[in-house]
């Protein structure tokens, strides 16, 4: 059973720093691909940073720059490092992963296994 469990969530000021871990089990693909997203209080959810089997990676405008995905292969654990953050990141933040690369991932529908989710929350 294909488990995802994210963690590092929490509050912080405004151009403060948050990582967080997707910790995956269950599933030994070998070509995957990784994503994380967010979803905000009356707002729809956004896709934030996807991680390929291949080790490419790609970010949604409103983050690059500033997130870095990466992937701990020894450890099976995705991270998401988020600096300078902006209030408006505040959001609860999900991990979700697909057996197919992502270059044929259309959009979150798309990925097969979610975590639970990790809030973040950034004041001003």
């Amino acid at each position: 059973q294909v488990q995802l469990v994210e963690s590092g969530g929490g509050s912080v000021q405004s151009g403060g720093s948050l990582r967080l871990s997707c910790a995956t089990s269950g599933y030994t693909y070998s070509s995957y691909c990784m994503g994380w997203f967010r979803q905000a209080p009356g707002k729809e959810r956004e896709g934030v940073a996807a991680y390929d089997s291949d080790r490419s990676t790609s970010y949604a405008d409103s983050v690059k720059g500033r997130f870095t995905i990466s992937r701990d292969n020894a450890k099976n654990t995705v991270y998401l490092q988020m600096n300078s953050l902006k209030p408006e990141d505040t959001a609860m933040y999900y991990c979700a992963v697909v057996p197919y690369p992502c270059s044929v991932v259309l959009g979150a529908d798309d990925y097969r296994y979610w975590g639970q989710g990790t809030q973040v929350t950034v004041s001003s």
